[in-house]
């Protein structure tokens, strides 16, 4: 699982920095910190049905990064649920495949975009599947900046109320948001205690290690009446040196040279 995975991975960031380019389009740092979850929760942990997206006995996917909607587009070509040719009408008039994640997208549960509005919604959902005893799991996938939004926390303080054990969140920990690094802007460290203080079952993984992705992100050795928080750290920009660590990827489409630099480090011939 892990060779498909990481391959997987490098697929998809492959996509995100075609999509940006011929685009014009921006996020592509934080879809870069996010594929390896993405790789992950597809290239084995999720249970779904590419034939039947709607399928009752799916798991759910709840992706809040609604801006960095590259990653998940691309995850979903990969996984079957459309032809990867599709990626080509990205932003283009009439598209389902808008600038921000569209739920008419095969595999999509919930427009997002509006940062603060997935991971209440999946709690909700989580609910309702506890309480019909279904067998499918809800995951929800935030960003550190989106973690300012107070609708998280009402969320954050409702999932252990209600035992929500049938509920993942994973935070995409890559530390800069929009203006700034997350610890100049506002400030969540320590983030692990404060789950931990509002009930969440808490692990902290590196974001990019598939190993440590897969056990947290698994069904196995769930605590009975917690959800489950993994708190991803991660790297923005991951993947192409010029881009780590950069706010300046938050905003900016590589152009040709950077698009012919960057393809040759995600396919190892730099």
């Amino acid at each position: 699982m892990m060779t498909s995975t990481v391959d997987l991975a490098r697929r998809i960031r492959l996509h995100c920095l075609q999509m940006c380019h011929t685009k014009r389009a921006s996020h592509l740092g934080g879809a870069f910190s996010v594929a390896d979850i993405l790789a992950v929760l597809y290239g084995g942990v999720m249970q779904v049905d590419t034939a039947q997206p709607k399928w009752p006995g799916r798991d759910r996917l709840f992706y809040s990064k609604g801006h960095a909607c590259t990653a998940l587009y691309a995850a979903l070509a990969e996984k079957g649920f459309y032809g990867v040719e599709a990626l080509d009408t990205y932003t283009d008039n009439g598209s389902v495949f808008t600038s921000h994640v569209n739920h008419k997208v095969p595999g999509v549960e919930l427009s997002t975009g509006s940062l603060g509005h997935a991971l209440p919604v999946a709690a909700g959902v989580a609910l309702g599947g506890l309480r019909r005893k279904q067998p499918w799991h809800t995951y929800a996938i935030v960003s550190d900046g989106e973690l300012d939004e107070g609708s998280n926390w009402e969320a954050i303080l409702f999932a252990p109320h209600h035992g929500l054990d049938n509920l993942t969140l994973v935070v995409d920990y890559n530390k800069i948001q929009s203006f700034g690094h997350t610890a100049q802007v506002l400030n969540l460290d320590p983030l692990d205690a404060k789950f931990a203080s509002f009930g969440w079952d808490v692990r902290e993984v590196d974001g990019h290690d598939h190993a440590q992705l897969a056990a947290a992100l698994g069904k196995e050795g769930r605590i009975a009446g917690k959800p489950r928080v993994v708190i991803a750290h991660t790297v923005k920009g991951k993947g192409v040196s010029f881009m780590e660590h950069q706010l300046a990827w938050h905003y900016k489409s590589p152009d040709a040279a950077q698009l012919a630099a960057a393809q040759a480090e995600l396919q190892g011939i730099a």
